[in-house]
Formats: structure tokens, sequence, C-alpha cells
């Protein structure tokens, strides 16, 4: 009997450790496209304003990066996503802020780049409502 228990007790345990495991949403991430989109573009929108000289400016961006490779992973992958305006649009925002960060990451974000990002975040969030309705 105390064989079995010591068997079944590891048997449980070795399930919630694969099962744990093969979750394929990033931390951060709930799985639900609009939401993630939404929380994404809430999060570059307060590191993109975020004055140069704040000394969570660093913090910011590195979160910033993180979620970008998280959405981005999660989602690219996704052929129902593919077509939709949303999520090709901030994929063209995401791509557009990560080469920044990438190639000049201790420069600030130039004013143009700010104010393009801001329009594409507004496109994307109109294409969001539009599918929603649809």
């Amino acid at each position: 009997m105390k064989r079995f228990l010591s068997l079944a007790l590891s048997f449980v345990l070795l399930l919630s450790i694969c099962l744990t495991g093969c979750s394929n949403t990033p931390a951060g991430l709930s799985g639900n496209f609009r939401q993630d989109t939404l929380a994404v573009i809430s999060s570059l929108r307060q590191a993109i304003a975020l004055p140069e000289d704040d000394p969570a400016k660093t913090a910011a961006q590195a979160d910033a990066r993180t979620k970008i490779n998280n959405f981005i992973a999660l989602y690219r992958r996704d052929d129902s996503l593919t077509t939709l305006t949303s999520f090709t649009t901030m994929r063209t925002a995401l791509n557009s802020l990560a080469g920044h960060y990438n190639s000049y990451p201790n420069r600030p974000i130039p004013e143009k780049l700010k104010n393009r990002l801001e329009q594409e975040f507004r496109q994307v969030e109109l294409a969001l409502d539009r599918e929603a309705s649809s």
C-alpha cells in the first residue's frame, strides 16, 4: 500500500510538472489576442512616454523588449491572425520599436517614430473594435 501511494504521488507530481511546463503562453500574456494586444499597447505607451532622465526608463525599456518578444513569439504562427489588420499593424509597430531598441539602445526614441507608433497603436485599437463587432 505504501509503495502504491508513493507511486501515485510521484505520478501526480510528474503530471503537474509536465502540464505546467507545457503551457504555451508566455508570462504576462493570457492567450486572448485582443486582451494581450491592448495590454501590450498600454505597456509600450507608458514606456515610450517616460522622460529620458527617468531612472525607471532602462527597466521599462527591458520590459517593453520582453513583452514585444513574448507577444510576437505567441502569435506569429497563428494563421487565423495573419490576415487581420490589427495583427499586421501591431506587428509593424512592434518591429519598428524593437528595431530602434536593438540598433540604438542608448538613444531616445525620435519624435517621428513616437508619432508613427501612436498612430499605429490607434489603428490597431480601431481594427480590434471592428473585428470584435463583425
